[in-house]
């Protein structure tokens, strides 16, 4: 048996996330660690997982810890039923201190989520539903290889009201193919007469091992029209009582990802599942990618790891500073004096602004946020 020999640095509570690795069909954007959902797929899969948790559970400061958010992404966590998806937080709660108040999310597709399976989901200990809508434009939805039409998503998001669930967020994309202006308003206008408690907004990129990115997409909207969807997006979630606190993502007062704050906050969190990553310490490490090479690594009693890297002290600080300006809390102007003249610029070119000893990017800044942290890399290396 190998408990994990990483220990982490707080002994507060950590983030949890697990990757569920099925999907019923691969949408054409996606280049995430997925595979084809069968059902025996599945059930070995579970199996490993369970001991997986059981592994993690041996380690000498596994008792010593909190759990503060549960995250299962995928994939498709909602291809889980609600025994499965019980079993599984029995285990974890048998094995680590999660605690009462945890926030705990699952990642919904929409033809997968009925009034039921989210009732179930709830009396498991669920309580933050991410449904992933893209688009209500069913012409789009067909072509960018998702399942569910516009009227399925809002029966989901109904399904998920009607279960009790207070807590919903939506996730939605821009800058897909023949998407115009007034298409995107429209959309957007309609996802906020819902009321979600949290939106998550993404332009659409082609990464590697995507269909698209190998294969090409004709009709890709140009910069001009990514950037007019952005600022629409950005003006009628303000006009709706939506906080931009992250450069993606728009939510209530109070309903902030308790989860993904764990990450842009380069704070500490376990990782459970095939292609799983985890920050434990210094440490980040990543679990074997293939759902088959998983389940045998568990199945012979060891712990899935396929990669670490250990952070030199430079790294962990660069990645404090860039992860937090990806918050509108920003970060302390200190972390920023060895690079005076360049925040200068920026706050004169109304990408920043400075506040007492915090500084943070504006809404401009979060649109270019990737080309600034590309300049801040030099100093923080």
């Amino acid at each position: 048996m190998t408990p994990l020999a990483w220990s982490p640095r707080q002994r507060g509570p950590l983030g949890l996330y697990l990757h569920i690795p099925f999907c019923r069909q691969r949408c054409h954007y996606c280049s995430f660690n997925t595979g084809p959902y069968r059902p025996a797929a599945m059930d070995r899969f579970l199996a490993a997982l369970l001991r997986e948790i059981d592994l993690v559970g041996e380690a000498e400061w596994a008792g010593d810890v909190a759990i503060g958010t549960v995250f299962f992404g995928g994939g498709t966590p909602s291809l889980l039923e609600a025994d499965e998806l019980e079993t599984i937080l029995d285990r974890l709660r048998k094995r680590l201190a999660v605690a009462p108040a945890a926030e705990v999310s699952v990642e919904c597709n929409p033809e997968s989520l009925s009034r039921d399976k989210a009732e179930g989901y709830r009396l498991a200990g669920v309580n933050r539903l991410s449904l992933g809508v893209q688009s209500l434009d069913d012409d789009l939805l067909a072509r960018l290889g998702r399942l569910h039409s516009s009227q399925e998503a809002g029966r989901a998001f109904e399904a998920a009201r009607a279960a009790g669930f207070d807590n919903v967020s939506v996730d939605l994309m821009y800058g897909l193919p023949d998407l115009d202006l007034a298409r995107w308003e429209r959309t957007v206008r309609e996802i906020l007469a819902w009321s979600p408690e949290h939106l998550s907004a993404y332009a659409l990129t082609l990464d590697e091992g995507s269909r698209w990115a190998g294969e090409g997409v004709a009709g890709l909207a140009d910069e001009e029209t990514v950037t007019a969807q952005y600022w629409a997006l950005a003006r009628l979630a303000r006009e709706a009582g939506y906080e931009h606190y992250e450069i993606s993502n728009y939510a209530r007062p109070g309903f902030r990802s308790r989860h993904n704050q764990v990450y842009w906050r380069a704070e500490e969190y376990l990782a459970f599942g095939p292609g799983a990553c985890g920050f434990l310490g210094d440490v980040r490490y990543g679990n074997v990618k293939p759902v088959e090479r998983y389940c045998a690594l568990l199945e012979a009693g060891h712990l899935p790891l396929g990669s670490h890297e250990v952070l030199t002290p430079a790294q962990r600080t660069a990645e404090k500073v860039i992860l937090g300006l990806r918050l509108s809390d920003g970060v302390p102007l200190a972390g920023l004096e060895d690079r005076r003249p360049l925040i200068d610029t920026w706050q004169s070119l109304g990408l920043l602004e400075v506040a007492g000893d915090r500084c943070r990017l504006t809404e401009a800044g979060f649109l270019l946020s990737d080309s600034l942290f590309v300049e801040l890399l030099p100093a923080h290396s």
